[in-house]
């Protein structure tokens, strides 16, 4: 779940800093604009309005920003990354329904093990269920990645699927009680989708739906 990039400086260092400090400030940089994106995505009543400054922002940072998990060579003719236009459809809210307790252990090259617990379940007509997992780690968190029918396939999305939330980074889209925003428009591909040197957990058997989800972040390239 690291946002470091195993043996990777950013794309545009000051010489004068020390190469691990310089991504270390980074990724923090990153993370600041990540939650600060959500914020404004949440403070925006009109979903689709929200959605295209998420892309735009997305796509701004992808391009430029000196953490960014583009490869060199992926970065060299980046325009924007393959996400289609907003759907109103494919928002949810949904309510966390209790379920058996289940851990999930995550092996990754930077952060060690990284334990997750079940915290419940949500169910979305017309997608099927999804497990929502809390972050075992002291800053807490929720994380709800998907992988859809689609997953592998070609002009379909990352095969290891992608994530809707992941609060501890930022991907938090709102809801109040025990209900959650669910919008499919607003997944997103793990890092890994773009730099192997990149550390993820991907979508568990729990998290696997058996229709194609054609909204959101896909995967071309």
């Amino acid at each position: 779940m690291s946002d470091l990039r195993a043996g990777h400086e950013p794309r545009t260092v000051d010489a004068s800093v020390d190469p691990t400090v310089a991504t270390t400030l980074a990724t923090i940089d990153w993370r600041r604009m990540t939650f600060d994106l959500y914020r404004r995505v949440r403070a925006t009543p009109d979903p689709e309005t929200a959605h295209a400054m998420w892309r735009e922002t997305r796509d701004a940072m992808y391009a430029d920003h000196p953490a960014s998990p583009l490869l060199p060579e992926d970065a060299a003719d980046f325009e924007s990354l393959p996400v289609p236009t907003y759907d109103p459809d494919w928002r949810f809210r949904a309510r966390i329904e209790p379920t058996e307790p289940q851990a999930m252990d995550v092996e990754t090259g930077t952060d060690g093990i990284v334990h997750f617990d079940r915290l419940g379940v949500v169910r979305i007509p017309g997608v099927g269920s999804l497990d929502v997992w809390s972050h075992g780690g002291y800053a807490g968190g929720i994380f709800v990645p998907v992988k859809d029918a689609s997953a592998g396939k070609a002009r379909g999305t990352y095969g290891g699927g992608r994530y809707l939330l992941d609060t501890i980074k930022g991907a938090d889209l709102g809801g109040d009680d025990d209900e959650l925003v669910l919008d499919f428009n607003f997944a997103y591909n793990p890092s890994c989708a773009y730099d192997p040197a990149w550390a993820c957990p991907l979508a568990p058997p729990g998290n696997t739906v058996s229709v194609p989800i054609p909204v959101g972040e896909q995967y071309d390239f």
